[in-house]
């Protein structure tokens, strides 16, 4: 499954500019705030959160929060995305891959999810 999702980064730079840190909780914890050293770093986060919802096929709501998933980074920087147990149970998850990147204005989010079934195979006809 693949989700993507694209923001405006001066959409998140109002956000910041009005609720600072308070408006960045959220969508993001403690340990993801710790992260954020722009606007467009926010920016990319909510694109990821954003396209894993997506690539669920649920969205951000009732079935997936913002605080169901944590972006974290690798020793060399890299972006990923560790997920709650209660996702991981409910959708099968076995591996998720992420990419975010960034241009000009726009900051976006690409999102892969592997399951270990899918009853969302191509219908024949």
């Amino acid at each position: 499954m693949i989700g993507i999702d694209l923001i405006k980064t001066s959409r998140m730079e109002r956000l910041m500019e009005r609720f600072g840190e308070k408006g960045l909780l959220k969508f993001l914890s403690a340990e993801e705030l710790s992260l954020i050293k722009s606007h467009k770093t926010a920016a990319g986060f909510w694109a990821i959160k954003e396209a894993f919802s997506k690539a669920l096929g649920t969205g951000i709501g009732k079935n997936c929060s913002f605080h169901d998933m944590q972006i974290y980074k690798t020793d060399k920087g890299a972006p990923k995305l560790s997920l709650s147990k209660k996702i991981i149970d409910e959708f099968k998850i076995v591996d998720v891959s992420i990419s975010i990147t960034h241009d000009g204005e726009y900051a976006v989010g690409v999102v892969a999810v592997e399951v270990l079934s899918s009853s969302n195979k191509v219908k024949q006809f």
